[in-house]
């Protein structure tokens, strides 16, 4: 069998935390079959997350040939998102490819495009021409108006607003309740605080909380 991102293709999700017991729920009611998850925390082989066996770690992948099944990122993003892109890079050079991830829930617009691996959790709104490239979060009941564009391993937290227009560098963590105005631009590795409401573009690399928005220093990591 050769798997497609569609119903037919089995799923091994990789972590075993939260985030990935929000995504198993959110398959099971998309009717997908979840074969098992990995972790990297050795505690957690052998237990179980959402009712999903937890098998060993991360090489336990490589047990699986690429073309059958397809993989769902488990790993959460909090305040960076370099360890999901990491993961993300290492599977893709095994030749894996990962699954989208819609919860029944969630609107769509049928001129949106979803890259490889996208995550739309309960109660997102994703508006008319959004591009979401690979491996990005659009968390619960964030929305991400028309023609936005959301660079790769970025993070919408739950409740975030982005306005029509909007661009989102790589590697962007943007947190929960936060406002984007239209048209603005944040650059890479930005991370906007939860309630923040941004009027001006963020160049790379900043941290900006508050209303409005401003630059701050980053917190240590």
């Amino acid at each position: 069998m050769t798997a497609r991102d569609d119903d037919s293709a089995p799923l091994i999700v990789l972590g075993a935390g939260g985030h990935a017991k929000v995504l198993i729920d959110a398959l099971r009611l998309a009717g997908r079959r979840v074969l098992f998850a990995v972790d990297a925390d050795p505690a957690r082989h052998g237990g179980s997350v959402a009712g999903v066996s937890i098998r060993g770690g991360d090489d336990l992948v490589l047990s699986q040939a690429p073309a059958d099944v397809l993989l769902v990122h488990g790993l959460g993003s909090t305040r960076q998102c370099e360890d999901r892109l990491r993961l993300f890079d290492r599977m893709k050079q095994h030749g894996y490819r990962f699954a989208r991830v819609v919860h029944p829930s969630a609107v769509v617009s049928p001129t949106a495009h979803l890259a490889e691996g996208a995550q739309i959790l309960a109660g997102a709104v994703i508006q008319t021409d959004a591009v979401l490239e690979d491996d990005v979060i659009v968390n619960t009941n964030a929305s991400v108006d028309h023609d936005c564009r959301v660079g790769r391993h970025s993070h919408v937290g739950p409740a975030a607003c982005l306005g029509g227009g909007v661009r989102v560098g790589e590697r962007t963590h943007i947190g929960a309740g936060a406002t984007i105005i239209q048209y603005r631009t944040l650059g890479a590795g930005v991370l906007v605080g939860a309630g923040a409401v941004v009027v001006r573009d963020l160049p790379d690399g900043v941290t900006a909380y508050g209303v409005p928005a401003r630059i701050v220093p980053a917190e240590p990591r």
